[in-house]
């Protein structure tokens, strides 16, 4: 028996060893169509010996996953990275509690098909879910192998997760029939069926991909349009921004760091234009529509009038302020001077002339940012002394425009950290009409761990989805230009503060998954639906 619990046991930390390489080690994605196995024959093995409590084991091997690959989180919060990686675990194993139940009235291989259907529905829900953390959706396993998967530009991430299902499935159908013996009473033309599957399942999409992305390889070439992208990481510690620096010294650095690579534009009315992105939450005093109270604000629109065409992009925490006596809204804070105040995760674009647009970012991470369930969890938190955070997103997407001097305006998206990792919403800036997109971040609260690799080769992903180039600005790396085809561009190091000039190509044409959206995560969901209907009659009927 000793064993057998050693096997199931080595089966579970296999799994998770299996599934955390790909987020962890460049290139390696391919061992995700391999990476279920050992959870699937774990799962089998512990079912014929008679395990009670089966879900333990599973638990504890999503617990693993988890904790290899995200443990990160832990050095921003270590009370909400616990949370994040029991919580995200717990949900994993109730779909492997579905397919147990599964088990028990379908037969064949139909369990194992509603098991792959329930887990891309799951993640499908998870990406529109008040409360979402969908970090480790299987298709993310290939943000570092871009090369096979320029097919996500029909299909979105989703598409990855299927293939991992329906290749981990096709493997593990065939060993079970090897190790039971019904394998060898199959006849020659079943069995060459069975190889000759597995082999199209594994070999088909990274034909296609080949296909697709050679379209790709010289894409920052190709556009007849390009922008002028200065993307300028500053490299300042957010735990002790304001205790090492006042915003003036930050804003001087940050205009030093522009001014020594722009001398060549001074006064120059006739230069294309030019777009210069800073990292989210770059200052703190922005007052929406009073923007001329910002010391930040007043110091970059001066400093911009002598650079015509010259546009900039910059992250904010941004505020409203309410003179009434009454609570304005569930998250609005009350102050000492008996106003109310609502804050904001914000993008801004700013020329010379003082125009601004603004962004408020709309996929808040939950309990830094933003308070889940308002109307309920602010009366709690305001009993607890406000500790969460109580941001307020834009309900709708919002194009920001770079201006030039002879009045050509470019639509740009502008991605605020963390909603660089929803797929289906970030199309949404294309279908608005984005002509390339920019990501503002700042990855230095996770330190130097695989958090902030992680982010960005979800990058990757999302130019793949949509083909628009990305100029993405990190506070303290990574900072990188972004090709359609998902190639990472002129890298800037960790933790050091650099500059990144260059072109990005402006595109017009509309993807597949941008036009239709997610088709594999709602086809998932209507079999999941449907195969979780026939079950509950099967129980009702008790056949």
């Amino acid at each position: 028996m000793k064993k057998e619990n050693m096997l199931i046991w080595g089966l579970v930390v296999l799994f998770a060893l299996m599934m955390s390489v790909p987020f962890i080690i460049p290139h390696t994605g391919l061992i995700a169509l391999l990476g279920l196995l050992p959870l699937l024959a774990m799962e089998r093995i512990a079912d014929q010996l008679g395990k009670k409590r089966i879900w333990i084991y599973h638990y504890c091997a999503f617990v693993l996953w988890n904790t290899f690959t995200t443990f990160w989180v832990c050095n921003a919060t270590v009370g909400g990275g616990i949370f994040a990686i029991l919580a995200n675990s717990l949900q994993m194993s109730l779909v492997f509690g579905l397919f147990r139940l599964s088990k028990k009235k379908f037969s064949g291989a139909l369990p194992y098909i509603f098991l792959a259907v329930t887990w891309i529905a799951w993640e499908r829900f998870y990406f529109d879910a008040e409360i979402s953390w969908p970090w480790l959706v299987l298709g993310n396993s290939f943000a570092r192998t871009t090369w096979a998967i320029q097919w996500y530009e029909i299909t979105g991430t989703l598409g990855g997760s299927l293939w991992i299902w329906a290749v981990n499935l096709s493997i593990f159908g065939l060993i079970t029939s090897l190790s039971d013996g019904s394998f060898f009473y199959w006849n020659n033309k079943a069995k060459a069926a069975a190889f000759t599957g597995i082999i199209v399942l594994f070999a088909a999409p990274l034909l296609i991909s080949s296909s697709i992305g050679s379209k790709y390889e010289d894409s920052m070439k190709q556009s007849a349009e390009n922008l002028e992208v200065l993307i300028v990481q500053p490299n300042i510690d957010p735990y002790n921004k304001f205790q090492a620096m006042t915003q003036d010294q930050q804003n001087a650095l940050l205009e030093h760091q522009i001014a020594e690579v722009m001398s060549d534009r001074f006064a120059d009315s006739t230069a294309s234009p030019l777009l210069v992105v800073a990292p989210e939450t770059f200052t703190n005093d922005i007052i929406c529509g009073q923007y001329d109270r910002s010391r930040t604000w007043r110091r970059f629109t001066g400093f911009l009038s002598h650079y015509p065409g010259v546009n900039m992009l910059f992250g904010a925490s941004s505020y409203d302020y309410f003179e009434s006596q009454a609570k304005p809204s569930h998250t609005a804070r009350h102050l000492s001077d008996g106003r109310w105040v609502e804050s904001h995760n914000s993008a801004l674009m700013i020329d010379g002339t003082a125009r601004t647009e603004i962004f408020h970012k709309s996929k808040l991470v939950v309990a830094v940012e933003m308070t889940p369930y308002p109307a309920i969890f602010c009366k709690i938190d305001d009993l607890l002394g406000g500790v969460m955070g109580r941001c307020i997103g834009q309900d709708e997407i919002t194009l920001l425009n770079v201006h030039g001097t002879d009045g050509q305006i470019i639509p740009i998206g502008s991605a605020v950290c963390y909603e660089s990792v929803y797929g289906e919403y970030y199309t949404d800036y294309i279908r608005k009409g984005a002509k390339a997109m920019a990501i503002i971040t700042n990855d230095a609260w996770w330190g130097d761990t695989p958090g902030y690799r992680q982010h960005l080769s979800y990058a990757s992903l999302r130019a793949i989805e949509t083909r628009r180039a990305i100029a993405r600005c990190a506070n303290t790396g990574i900072s990188a230009i972004i090709s359609p085809s998902g190639r990472i561009l002129q890298p800037t190091p960790w933790w050091e503060a650099a500059v990144i000039k260059g072109r990005i190509p402006l595109r017009d044409d509309i993807t597949f998954f941008v036009s239709h959206g997610d088709i594999t995560g709602r086809i998932c969901t209507f079999l999941f639906l449907m195969l979780l209907m026939a079950m509950g009659v099967r129980f009702v009927t008790k056949r």
